[in-house]
């Protein structure tokens, strides 16, 4: 049965360009089960943008010396052309500075409000002492209090992972200057996490056995001390607080965290509207048949495990003081949050400021988007954190890559192609040529099972199987030496363009670009898998800004084994892959200064 799939991806914040780290959390696997969802037959729906209120975008600024919408202007338009280039194929990749955002985040806190989950409070705030600007949580640093860990953010504690206040910090210093910070009382409007405590345990013991274990543990662990959390702040750049009395004051907004996961809601609105039928995010937010996937980093899970499903349930009327669903109508919750792990680089943490980094872009202008795409999924940070290095990356690109899929590729079609010309007619099948298509027409189902369940790296071992298997038969059956003999040598062939024909199927979620290749090194005629476009659009005639978003559904491609036309021509192939020289290993560990 066709279901409505919601793949909702962090958005990446517009303070700079983003590093591979970055999309090995939140980009890579969610187009991956995207263009699986997709190719299986449902209707999906990805969406993001880039987030782009609060202190850090103002500090970037100021520091390149022009105002924040300026600078979210144009990382906006560089994060959406990096995206593009790494083919991940969203629906609507938008940002949260809209006119349509600003609406749909203040209709959620209007309907919390009413509801009575969101309150005013007298706290007290961190402010800078050098330009009196308000601090963050995240950008305040210290010890814990709770565990003692030296490095524990504002907002919450990486190692014991206990949601904190700033001013619980011992020794707090500001992240940005080192500085002490300076605690003032000011009024902010509160959300009400521990009146969903019942509820999200609910929830979330729901989810045993489903949601992957580190996620769930963590998100577990903190139903114990959930406490009210700010969702406003004392700045000017941000969407304005609307009540009466609040909603024109110049210094108060809604906190950056609150208004950027609204986002997915309101992305999935503006898709809606952009396509024609306003009402069609309905499907993916309001169907008990819909499932809804969330990827990102694992320093997001409290925000998309906790408090985005307590803000769903309260503008739903559901929590400790009931109430009534918000104009738009309930909302459903996750069905999964997806965390990835992180990703290290050379041993060392990413930092932009320690050159300990590659951006999106730079690796893009050097190496295919395929390879980095394949290295995240058979070795990127997926249940636990991992390294890269450029080792690995280099070895994985000539060793797997050139030496086995594109190898099996080039001669499949080039010896085909120079022989016959087309697909080969099959004669008399052997043992071994009904052992190797059994196999890979076998190989969809646990294959298509491990991308279901977001196993990405299970999956893409299972289709190199293949891959590997297919290449062992060539090198067993040595059709190059059956020129006496052509009817066996186009058996051979036939089998082995069959299996290169499923393994581009299973392979194209992962590979798109290089699948489209194979797809026309195949004869095949049309789009096999659509990549994504930038568009310029605007709001009420406004200024233009960048989106990404595609035309996926003209794509030909299915998750199922289909079998080749013989007869069908076939053209010499191209390489490929680019097989890298050893030396971009050093030069790549020079740029990292090593």
């Amino acid at each position: 049965m066709t279901q409505h799939i919601l793949t909702a991806v962090a958005w990446p914040y517009a303070n700079g360009p983003r590093h591979i780290g970055h999309v090995s959390g939140f980009g890579v696997p969610s187009d991956v089960f995207s263009r699986y969802q997709r190719m299986a037959g449902n209707k999906v729906l990805m969406v993001s943008g880039t987030d782009e209120h609060g202190t850090p975008i103002q500090v970037q600024a100021d520091k390149e010396g022009v105002s924040a919408k300026e600078l979210a202007d144009r990382y906006n338009r560089v994060i959406a052309e990096d995206l593009t280039g790494l083919g991940l194929s969203y629906d609507l990749f938008t940002r949260t500075t809209t006119k349509n955002h600003y609406a749909v985040t203040q209709q959620i806190f209007k309907g919390l409000y009413d509801n009575g989950y969101i309150f005013p409070k007298t706290t007290m705030g961190a402010i800078s002492p050098s330009t009196g600007r308000t601090l963050p949580d995240r950008y305040i640093e210290g010890t814990c209090p709770i565990c003692g860990y030296d490095g524990a953010r504002g907002d919450q504690c990486d190692n014991c992972g206990n949601q904190l206040d700033p001013i619980e910090l011992v020794n707090p210093k500001s992240r940005i200057n080192g500085e002490t910070p300076v605690f003032v009382e000011t009024e902010h409007f509160m959300l009400d996490l521990p009146a969903f405590a019942e509820v999200l345990g609910t929830y979330l013991q729901s989810k045993q056995g489903e949601w992957r274990p580190n996620v769930l543990k963590f998100a577990l662990n903190l139903l114990g001390d959930l406490q009210p959390r700010a969702i406003s702040r004392d700045l000017d750049w941000g969407v304005p607080i609307p009540l009466d009395g609040w909603r024109d004051q110049p210094n108060k907004r809604l906190y950056v965290w609150f208004d950027a996961v609204i986002g997915y809601l309101s992305a999935s609105i503006e898709w809606a509207r952009r396509s024609g039928d306003p009402d069609a995010w309905r499907q993916w937010w309001q169907n008990p048949d819909a499932r809804g996937y969330y990827f990102m980093g694992k320093d997001n899970i409290v925000f998309h495990a906790e408090i985005w499903p307590a803000m769903l349930f309260g503008y739903s009327g559901i929590g400790a003081r009931d109430g009534s669903p918000g104009a738009l109508g309930a909302l459903d919750v996750p069905s999964e949050v997806v965390s990835s792990e992180f990703l290290t680089m050379e041993g060392r943490k990413f930092s932009s400021s320690r050159q300990v980094v590659i951006y999106v872009r730079d690796f893009l202008a050097r190496y295919d988007a395929d390879a980095l795409r394949y290295y995240i999924a058979v070795a990127g940070p997926e249940n636990q954190d991992t390294d890269f290095t450029w080792q690995e990356f280099v070895n994985r690109n000539n060793g797997e890559l050139v030496a086995a899929w594109g190898n099996l590729v080039n001669r499949s079609i080039s010896m085909a192609a120079k022989n016959f010309g087309a697909v080969p007619e099959p004669g008399d099948l052997t043992d071994a040529d009904r052992a190797l298509l059994e196999r890979s027409r076998g190989a969809f189902g646990p294959v298509g099972a491990e991308l279901g369940r977001s196993r990405f790296k299970n999956a893409i071992t299972e289709a190199f199987d293949v891959v590997r298997e297919a290449n062992k038969y060539l090198a067993d059956q040595e059709p190059w030496k059956l020129k006496d003999d052509p009817e066996r040598q186009k058996s051979i062939l036939h089998v082995a363009l069959q299996v290169v024909d499923d393994a581009k199927t299973m392979l194209t979620p992962f590979l798109p670009g290089s699948s489209n290749k194979v797809f026309a090194m195949l004869g095949g005629e049309g789009v096999w898998s659509g990549m994504p476009e930038i568009r310029e659009v605007d709001e009420d005639g406004g200024t233009p800004y960048p989106v990404i978003t595609g035309d996926y559904a003209e794509g030909a491609a299915r998750w199922e084994h289909r079998p080749i036309r013989p007869g069908t021509p076939l053209a010499p192939p191209v390489p490929l892959f680019k097989k890298l020289d050893p030396k971009v290993v050093d030069e790549e560990l020079a740029r990292l200064g090593e």
